[in-house]
């Protein structure tokens, strides 16, 4: 038998990796300890969680696969990663797919990883646990192509016994797994947006698709993940917080679904590793029903945004 291709290796490595990401998170959580550090403000914090978890995905994939670039969130050092740190297992399972014939040819140079090792990282400091994810995508020709989400505390309020977090992962032509795919209740109108980083411009942009609800929550992993089980309907965040690597793993997992995710302009995301790193122009999101939202949008919202 050929050995798998090296987008499903990665895919397989990543997993394993983003399950050592969920240990570690808890670990800095249960020790006390979250060495809080503001970064632009109080609503961009570090965590030790989001320093250590960084180390360890970027250099347990590098050390793997030493010619893919790697994009993290946080400026850090790469050259005192401690052996504890690094993950080498992979998801046998993962192995088990065939690899889309489009992407079997793919050189590990062409490949781009976006972490964000810690999305959510204010709710976790407040204790806001279900919000958190640990997202790996990764890219080839500039999009989305595949990605891993996990949750580490997923569960975490079913009480003692219950298996604590899950991972979910997607490749586009193949699906993705680890939940159960559910579509919003019919005509309503549930919108899930941001917690920490409203303004009078992303309220206006809800308030323009007549929404039935609004949600507030914190991550963008966890927001994509609303639309996936069916929560919300439509994720609208008309403003420019939103970096590559809170929406590359959470736009290849709802792309092989049959989702869609743009900017608020309708723009399509670009992952190459040359691209900046903020979506200055927004996000919109959906499972089902991409252009009932995209058409509600006002033109005075998409003008204020420049990609």
């Amino acid at each position: 038998m050929a050995s798998p291709a090296l987008l499903m290796r990665v895919v397989a490595s990543a997993y394993s990796v983003a399950e050592k990401a969920a240990t570690i998170v808890r670990n800095v959580m249960s020790a006390g300890d979250l060495g809080v550090v503001e970064k632009a403000g109080p609503n961009d914090l570090q965590t030790k969680a989001d320093r250590l978890v960084q180390m360890s995905i970027c250099a347990s994939l590098a050390r793997k696969f030493p010619k893919v670039t790697i994009i993290g969130e946080e400026d850090l050092p790469t050259d005192d990663v401690t052996e504890e740190l690094i993950e080498d297992g992979h998801c046998e399972e993962i192995l088990k797919k065939p690899c889309p014939a489009q992407y079997t040819g793919i050189k590990e140079e062409e490949l781009v990883i976006w972490v964000d090792p810690l999305d959510g990282t204010k709710e976790y400091t407040e204790g806001l646990l279900d919000h958190v994810t640990v997202l790996i995508g990764i890219a080839y020709g500039g999009k989305a192509i595949a990605g891993v989400i996990n949750q580490p505390y997923y569960n975490y309020e079913a009480g003692d016994g219950a298996v604590l977090g899950r991972t979910i992962w997607g490749v586009l032509g193949i699906g993705a797994f680890g939940f159960q795919l559910t579509e919003a209740p019919a005509g309503k109108h549930i919108i899930v947006t941001t917690r920490s980083h409203s303004s009078t411009l992303v309220n206006e942009c809800i308030s323009a698709v007549n929404p039935d609800t609004v949600i507030r929550v914190g991550g963008a992993g966890n927001k994509v993940i609303q639309l996936i089980e069916g929560k919300a309907s439509a994720y609208i965040f008309a403003s420019p917080g939103c970096k590559k690597w809170d929406t590359c793993a959470p736009e290849a997992i709802l792309h092989a679904v049959g989702g869609k995710i743009t900017d608020i302009r309708g723009n399509s995301f670009q992952y190459n590793k040359e691209v900046k790193h903020m979506n200055s122009a927004g996000v919109l999101a959906t499972l089902r029903n991409y252009d009932y939202y995209a058409s509600r949008i006002p033109n005075t919202v998409k003008e204020s945004l420049v990609p």
